[in-house]
C-alpha cells in the first residue's frame, strides 16, 4: 500500500473518515477536501463524546461528506452517461451483522440516512432503484430536484470524459470516488457506512462495490470495521472489505479500518486519498503520501 497512518491501541472512542481514493486532488481543492474530512471525522466523534452510537457516528460523519460538493457521494456526486446521478450506499452494525443498502437512487439527499432506514425498517439488506425510492417517500424522506445535487465540476467532469475516451471501460480506474467512517464506540460497538455516486459515464444502471456487505464495507464486533474506496469491479472480485479484517495488506484502491480493541488504519494505493481520525481528543488529517496534519479538540 502507499501510505499506513496508524492510531495507537489505547482502547477509546475513535472514528476514521476518507474521502474517496482519487487519481490526484488540484492544489486549489486541497484545503477544502481536508477541512471536508475533518469536519465529518469531528461530526462523527462528537456524536460518541455524547453518547450516540458507532452507527449513529458513520452515519452523521458521512452526512457531511454527502453535504459537501467536493466529494463523489450526495451532491457533488458524478454523472452517468446521460448526464444523471444514481447513487449508492450501504451501512453495517457490528453488533449484530444488521446491514441496510441501496444502489441506484435518484433524487434524494442523503443516501446513507436511506441505507440505515433499510436496515432499521424493514426485513430486508438491500433496496435498489424504483423500490428503493418507494421506499424512501413511505419513510417520509423528501424528494429534491436532481439539479440540485449536480455541480459545475461534475458537469465539466463528464463532458471531458466523454470527449477523451467515450464510454468508460469497465475494467479503468480512473474517476474512482467514494466516502465512508468506521467507529468504535464507547461499548465496544463497531459500525461502518459507506456512499458513492460511482464512477464517471457509467452506464445507467450501474452498481459497484459500495452497497454491497463484505466489498463495500464490513463491521463485526468481533473482528473490526472497513469502508473502502476505489475502483468499485475490482474490489468486488475480492470481496475487499471482509478480507481485509483478515489481512490488512496490498489490495486494490484504499480503505479505512478500526479493529475492535480501537486500533485503526487508513490504506490506499492511489496517488492520494482523504482521510481523517479522531481518537482520544485529537483529530489527524491528511491527503498524500507521508502527510499528516494533527490538532488537538476542545
Amino acid at each position: 500500500m502507499a501510505a499506513s497512518p496508524r492510531g495507537s491501541m489505547d482502547v477509546g472512542l475513535v472514528v476514521v473518515v476518507h474521502g474517496g481514493g482519487a487519481s490526484n486532488i488540484s492544489a486549489d481543492r486541497k484545503e477544502r477536501v481536508r477541512e471536508g474530512i475533518s469536519r465529518a471525522a469531528t461530526e462523527g466523534y462528537n456524536i460518541l463524546k455524547a453518547g450516540g452510537s458507532a452507527v449513529d457516528a458513520v452515519e452523521g460523519a458521512v452526512i457531511i461528506l454527502e453535504n459537501d460538493p467536493e466529494f463523489n457521494a450526495g451532491c457533488g456526486s458524478v454523472l452517468n452517461v446521460k448526464g444523471d446521478i444514481e447513487m449508492d450506499a450501504s451501512i453495517m452494525d457490528g453488533r449484530d451483522l444488521s446491514s441496510g443498502a441501496v444502489s441506484a437512487v435518484r433524487c434524494i439527499e442523503n443516501p446513507i440516512k436511506l441505507a440505515r432506514l433499510v436496515m432499521e425498517k424493514t426485513p430486508h439488506c438491500f433496496l435498489t432503484g424504483q423500490g428503493a425510492q418507494k421506499f424512501a417517500a413511505d419513510m417520509g424522506i423528501p424528494e429534491i430536484p436532481v439539479e440540485k445535487l449536480i455541480t459545475e465540476r461534475s458537469k465539466k467532469h463528464l463532458e471531458k470524459e466523454k470527449l477523451e475516451k467515450g464510454a468508460q471501460k469497465a475494467d479503468c480506474p480512473k474517476n474512482s470516488g467514494t466516502v465512508g467512517a468506521v467507529a468504535l464506540d464507547c461499548r465496544g460497538n463497531l459500525a461502518y457506512a459507506t456512499s458513492t455516486g460511482g464512477i464517471i459515464n457509467k452506464m445507467v444502471g450501474r452498481v459497484g462495490d459500495s452497497p454491497c456487505i463484505g466489498a463495500g464495507g464490513y463491521a463485526d464486533n468481533n473482528l473490526g470495521a472497513v469502508s473502502t474506496t476505489g475502483h468499485g469491479e475490482s474490489i468486488l472480485k475480492v470481496n475487499l472489505a471482509r478480507l481485509a479484517l483478515f489481512h490488512v495488506e496490498q489490495g486494490l484502491g484504499g480503505l479505512i479500518l478500526v479493529s475492535k480493541t480501537g486500533d485503526w488504519v487508513a490504506k490506499w494505493t492511489s496517488a492520494s486519498m482523504p482521510w481523517a481520525a479522531v481518537k482520544n481528543g485529537k483529530l489527524q488529517a491528511g491527503i498524500d503520501l507521508c502527510e499528516t496534519k494533527t490538532t488537538d479538540l476542545p
